[in-house]
């Protein structure tokens, strides 16, 4: 079996040779372990079959194989551990205990402990081979070459030689090889790799695409804005194998016990080998015997494998349904939620202002007000400029062109500018004229104010001629999710450092149970300190650079996938969808997985309690203490395999 391991591992040359054989070598590779496991169980079952008719040295040999067959990667992997840590561990433990049952000739029990003790072996391996392969095979999406324009010639190059600024070329059912800004061109885009959701999303110029994405149906020339190793399909591959080596505070505990278990169970089993021989007048053949079996039950296998798959195949569900946990920890402390804190804008609603309201002073005047709105707002970057410029482009298909001259920007107030040789004023009441803006309309504007609605008022040389309100609208999500976790006992708290009435009616309208406005970010940690006095567990929910304290501060941090880089690394959890509603979802995931890890906790507790009772009263042989023990291992396994679906 060794000599077949090292020919896969070191033979490159022959198997890149030939693809087939590759894949297939490929698949023995990583599958060894079980395959060693059930070729050893195949010996084991010949040898018990054929028994009476072998000469006494062939079967021995037979089970020799098997020991060897099955127990080679465990006991190397044993060994090297011993080697480098200087403690003893599970494995040797298993190792120990076939070697004592071969010296006093239980050669079968012996060779079936090695066999499902590997079996149990794999079936672990295959759980975290099972949970890294649906995270790297995410990277298979990346392509790894691009078409790059230069001097308008095009070039095949590497995308690790791709530099920001340069431009590339994408063309029809290509993926996106890097994140970049369309220049030219239009199309469809596929970014259920990014997002999960199957709709596409339309693209036209100056919007951004990410690399790992599918162009439908168009050619595009995009800019590059980010090197290759930084793009957010990198950042969720990395975050996600960052989290399999996190290891959760059960993980660590487990590995901790288990060192000093370990050797307390070999100086009882050296025990057992003399002392009931003393003093109950066991034979020694009796004693060795059941220091063999105690050996073997009282190792802490199953407790051992109670933890890390049940994690591993909790991280997995999440990345798959878009959740992204940065390690065990913070899956197993999730559960453990009592207060949930929200930041406001780019969280609980869209980051992004809608006109609401076009109240103009006479209708007949509505699209020639509306041609000189848009004619001066897109001149200017502001987001409410650019999203009155878009409600004037949706409300009138036929806005006239006007030449604007001499155009002003008055910081913090609004804009004024020279249309037809007559200055028009766009801005706050104060900027265009306080009485005035009050009195427009019948006070129009001290009722819109009343519903947290940012006013922007428009007026020419002579008077006021028109009031828009916008207002940051709230994600289809946030109630639901709101609705959720107030449904499971969980306090929700918005925090924002918009003014009071703008977040009281934002919270009113979301469901929050409490809102916290004018904070800066210095304040969101205190608020968030005094969260977590008042409830014990906090988690706070954030997007932007300011909410970063914050994240880091909260026991447990959550980030929406479209934040800032920022808010992505500072954060525990980053929700790829931008789904609230997920929240939810990723607490039921921690509950689910804690949950399991008790009940495996408890499970293999109890059985390595009663098999070690059980071999004292000597009513239990070696053959049910391998399989009673084993079997326990395979079954927690099992359970935390539960994890990979729903």
């Amino acid at each position: 079996m060794s000599t077949l391991i090292k020919l896969i591992t070191n033979n490159e040359t022959f198997i890149n040779s030939n693809s087939n054989f590759h894949k297939q070598l490929l698949s023995i590779k990583q599958h060894g372990e079980l395959i060693a496991a059930i070729f050893s169980g195949l010996i084991i079952l010949t040898a018990w079959v054929l028994e009476s008719s072998l000469d006494p040295r062939t079967w021995v040999f037979l089970n020799v194989l098997a020991f060897i067959i099955g127990g080679y990667a465990k006991a190397k992997e044993g060994i090297l551990e011993t080697i480098s840590t200087k403690k003893l561990n599970v494995e040797m433990l298993m190792i120990f205990a076939a070697i004592g049952s071969a010296a006093i000739g239980f050669w079968a029990e012996g060779a079936i402990l090695i066999f499902i003790f590997a079996l149990s072996g794999a079936l672990e391996t295959y759980t975290m081979d099972k949970s890294e392969r649906e995270i790297s095979s995410l990277m298979n999406l990346q392509p790894e070459q691009a078409t790059r324009i230069i001097n308008h010639a095009e070039e095949l190059v590497h995308v690790s030689e791709l530099t920001v600024g340069d431009i590339v070329l994408i063309k029809a059912g290509e993926r996106v090889p890097v994140d970049g800004v369309i220049l030219k061109g239009s199309t469809s885009i596929d970014e259920s790799a990014i997002t999960g959701e199957a709709m596409p999303v339309n693209k036209e110029k100056d919007n951004e695409v990410f690399a790992g994405t599918i162009n439908l149906n168009g050619s595009l020339t995009v800019e590059i804005i980010k090197p290759a190793s930084e793009s957010l399909f990198q950042k969720i591959i990395s975050l996600v194998q960052n989290a399999q080596s996190e290891k959760s505070p059960s993980q660590l505990f487990i590995e901790k016990f288990e060192n000093s278990y370990v050797n307390v169970v070999l100086v009882l089993v050296g025990l057992m080998m003399f002392v009931p021989h003393y003093l109950f007048g066991w034979s020694w053949t009796e004693s060795i015997y059941r220091a063999m079996i105690l050996l073997v039950v009282a190792s802490p296998c199953a407790l051992v494998a109670s933890i890390m798959p049940a994690t591993l195949s909790a991280i997995s569900n999440g990345a798959r349904q878009g959740i992204l946990f940065k390690g065990g920890v913070h899956v197993e402390n999730l559960s453990n939620t009592h207060a949930i804190a929200f930041d406001k804008t780019g969280t609980l609603t869209n980051g992004k202002p809608i006109v609401t309201d076009f109240i103009p002073s006479s209708i007949d005047e509505e699209d020639y007000l509306l041609s000189i709105i848009s004619a001066i707002e897109n001149e200017s970057n502001h987001p409410l400029a650019q999203a009155i410029v878009n409600f004037c482009r949706e409300r009138s298909s036929a806005l006239s062109a006007h030449e604007v001259t001499d155009m002003q920007n008055y910081s913090g107030s609004g804009v004024q500018a020279k249309i037809d040789n007559k200055i028009w004023k766009i801005g706050k009441a104060t900027f265009v004229g306080e009485v005035a803006a009050h009195q427009f309309n019948n006070g129009v504007a001290k009722k819109l104010a009343d519903q947290s609605k940012t006013l922007v008022f428009i007026a020419n040389e002579d008077e006021i001629v028109a009031v828009i309100a916008l207002k940051d609208s709230i994600r289809e999500d946030s109630k639901k999710a709101i609705n959720l976790l107030k449904k499971s006992g969980i306090h929700t708290v918005m925090i924002t450092g918009d003014n009071e009435a703008t977040a009281k009616s934002i919270a009113a309208e979301a469901g929050v149970d409490q809102f916290i406005a004018n904070c800066l970010p210095e304040d969101k940690v205190t608020h968030i300190k005094e969260l977590r006095t008042k409830f014990g567990h906090v988690t706070m929910i954030g997007d932007g650079i300011n909410d970063a304290p914050a994240l880091a501060t909260a026991n447990v941090g959550i980030a929406m996938g479209a934040g800032t880089d920022v808010a992505l690394e500072t954060a525990d959890i980053v929700l790829m969808k931008n789904d609230l509603s997920k929240i939810a979802r990723a607490i039921h995931i921690s509950k689910r997985m804690n949950k399991i890890v008790k009940q495996n906790v408890i499970f293999s507790i109890s059985v390595i309690f009663l098999l070690i009772l059980s071999n004292f009263l000597q009513v239990l042989d070696l053959p049910l203490g391998v399989i009673g023990h084993e079997g326990s291992t395979i079954l927690v396994i099992l359970n935390g395999i539960r994890l990979l679906k729903g």
